[in-house]
């Protein structure tokens, strides 16, 4: 089993609503690749000058189902959004 996990913080002008709708098109992707077995994405609520926004944990079968996930175009148009309202992301992925 392949753990991909996604941390984001936003810019600072990136609206409640904006990031709502990254949630929710991150969790649609379940429905639309197939490879990704489950993903969750939390947002975070204690705001701390260590804290990031949003994370997300996919899990996957295998690494190849991770290497279909990352160029799907049904991922693809989530990072496009998530580029233009993104400060930066941290990425960690680990076999378990």
């Amino acid at each position: 089993m392949v753990v991909h996990i996604v941390m984001i913080k936003f810019k600072e002008d990136t609206t409640k609503e904006q990031i709502l709708d990254i949630k929710k098109r991150l969790e649609e992707l379940v429905d639309k690749i197939e490879p990704l077995k489950t993903m969750e994405v939390g947002l975070n609520f204690k705001p701390s000058d260590r804290a990031m926004d949003l994370v997300l944990t996919a899990i996957f079968d295998t690494k190849e189902g991770l290497e279909i996930y990352s160029p799907h175009p049904a991922h693809q148009e989530v990072v496009k959004d998530i580029k233009a309202l993104g400060e930066y992301t941290k990425v960690v992925d680990y076999e378990k």
